[in-house]
């Protein structure tokens, strides 16, 4: 119940985050005279990190949802193997970003 819930409001989430990325990469580079409320919010690493961990736990999550479909039913080590993936590869990414900032 936990990752269905989850993944429900992280998939909305992912859609305004990048909403909100998107239209702030519309101001900066569509006017001549820069916003400062959308440079603001497009250099925001908080904003930049939570993509991150929402995307990598949505996908790993669908990635199980997948593996359920095709008959695997042991749901437990399934939940186990998939925090523990999105956790690292989330990590990795985290990681990453703060190291080309």
């Amino acid at each position: 119940m936990f990752i269905w819930f989850f993944h429900r409001i992280s998939g909305a989430a992912l859609i305004i985050l990048f909403g909100v990325k998107i239209l702030t990469s519309y101001f900066l580079l569509a006017q001549d005279k820069k916003p400062d409320w959308a440079l603001s919010l497009h250099r925001q690493p908080v904003l930049d990190v939570l993509i991150l961990i929402l995307f990598t736990f949505h996908s790993i999550y669908g990635i199980r949802t997948i593996v359920m479909d095709f008959g695997v039913r042991n749901e437990r080590r399934l939940f186990l193997a998939a925090n523990i993936a999105a956790s690292v590869v989330s990590l990795f990414l985290v990681y990453m970003y703060f190291i080309t900032v």
